[in-house]
């Protein structure tokens, strides 16, 4: 009799031959991290079969990453429809080929969102075999370089900026990259954002936008990008709001999401970066304050993934938390009928193309931004809905490196469609840095556009007056 894999290293004897795989949710069906089934890697074999088999059947995803190609051809020519067949070898490549887009998660009918019986997020079950993956097997020298750099943004920024610029200078030495690619698997070509010499944070310190004392109407969650890479996103994002008759405050000592270590299955460091998260956020979010996350993903995580991730104390707090988060469009959106909402701008990008981010559809929100845009007099859009590909880490790693470029080419080929649009926008702030890495334009967070809108030297085109 032929022997099944099995992810704890032992064997299983192969189910009987033309048995029917359900496609109900059973004991297996866990998302919960602090549920003891979530680690039984036998109840994890069965999910995973359970969900191939479903996912085999439906073919819905067949566009988005490679996990579905990957796993539909190796079913169909390799084990003649059979996914009882995989080998741990090939259902590893399925894994690891998902970047968590969500993509699948928002298209497909049979999800816990749908509250469908099936019961089925692929997205959550790839974590769960990573972060299972990560516990029994760990990874070789270079993978666990590369997920302790990437995983954690903060402890790379930190020590970026104790180079005081050389990090950012060595990041354009062709040696220096080809060393980075064979030392920690980082593509000597992927576009590695700047670091910025002084974080969002210390600027807030130094200009007084700290809020001390809990009670403000909203306060930011500036997230990894804007405080190590990108400040002005940050400062363009409290000017709007200031135009807008919200004083947003800024907190201190905020930690990265933790999306770059649970994208690796690292569960442990997401659950301290969360936790930081939360004991500087709840005082805030107990006052009354909204909690504005710039970044689509790092919404994503406060909203859907703490609550599912965190355990005891900080899971009640986190559910807590989801209920105050909100991307600061659609906080704007919900005041733009109010007396102090201004919509008096000074300047205008004219057409703009506008990128959806994955995350952002994730949350099903709507795309507030790109409406908000639309506020500017002589601004028209088209919209692009394509996954950009970059995902995290997964355009910097070797790997995967050139499988970002191509699944992000219908993106950077609709957003180059819009002849007339010289602006590009998207509030992803890594979806920006791939379009001006493959498509040559760096797409605009929409606070950006709007700032520059306000300002009588924001774009060329004066708005007429009427």
């Amino acid at each position: 009799m032929a022997e099944h894999y099995s992810l704890d290293g032992h064997d299983r004897p192969e189910t009987t031959p033309g048995e029917r795989i359900s496609y109900q949710a059973g004991r297996g069906t866990v998302y919960d991290t602090a549920d003891p089934r979530y680690w039984d890697a036998d109840l994890l074999h069965e999910e995973v079969e359970r969900v191939f088999e479903v996912c085999h059947g439906c073919r819905m995803c067949f566009k988005y990453c490679d996990s579905f190609p990957s796993l539909f051809s190796f079913i169909d020519d390799r084990h003649n429809g059979d996914v009882r067949g995989l080998t741990k070898r090939e259902t590893d490549q399925v894994m690891d080929a998902c970047f968590q887009c969500k993509l699948c998660e928002v298209q497909c009918p049979y999800t816990p969102r749908e509250g469908h019986e099936f019961q089925l997020d692929f997205p959550k079950l790839v974590h769960r075999y990573q972060a299972n993956r990560l516990k029994r097997e760990g990874r070789g020298l270079k993978k666990e370089l590369r997920r302790r750099m990437l995983g954690n943004p903060d402890l790379a920024a930190k020590l970026a900026r104790m180079s005081f610029g050389v990090a950012n200078a060595m990041n354009r030495v062709k040696l220096h990259r080809w060393f980075m690619e064979k030392v920690l698997g980082v593509h000597q070509d992927a576009h590695l954002p700047d670091f910025a010499s002084q974080t969002f944070e210390a600027w807030a310190v130094k200009v007084g936008r700290i809020q001390e004392k809990p009670g403000a109407e909203a306060v930011l969650f500036e997230t990894c990008f804007v405080q190590n890479n990108d400040p002005s996103l940050g400062r363009d994002t409290l000017e709007v709001l200031d135009k807008n008759g919200c004083h947003a405050g800024c907190v201190k000592g905020l930690a990265c999401c933790g999306m770059p270590a649970w994208e690796h299955g690292d569960l442990d460091l997401l659950r301290k970066q969360a936790k930081r998260n939360l004991d500087a956020l709840m005082p805030h979010v107990e006052a009354g304050s909204k909690v504005l996350a710039i970044n689509p993903t790092c919404a994503m995580m406060l909203r859907r993934e703490y609550p599912e991730l965190l355990e005891g104390e900080d899971r009640d707090r986190s559910k807590k938390l989801a209920e105050a988060v909100r991307d600061p469009a659609e906080f704007l959106w919900s005041i733009r009928n109010e007396d102090r909402a201004n919509w008096k701008f000074e300047t205008t990008p004219g057409p703009v193309a506008y990128h959806a981010p994955c995350h952002l559809r994730a949350q099903a929100i709507g795309f507030k931004g790109r409406d908000l845009l639309r506020k500017i007099p002589g601004v028209t859009l088209s919209t692009v809905m394509e996954c950009c590909g970059h995902d995290g880490t997964y355009a910097m790693k070797y790997e995967t490196y050139d499988d970002s470029k191509r699944i992000g080419d219908k993106a950077f080929k609709g957003l180059q469609g819009n002849e007339e649009a010289q602006v590009w926008a998207t509030e992803c702030p890594l979806a920006g840095l791939q379009f001006e890495h493959h498509a040559g334009r760096k797409a605009l967070h929409p606070m950006t556009i709007l700032a520059r809108a306000y300002r009588t030297d924001g774009f060329p085109t004066k708005v007429e007056e009427k």
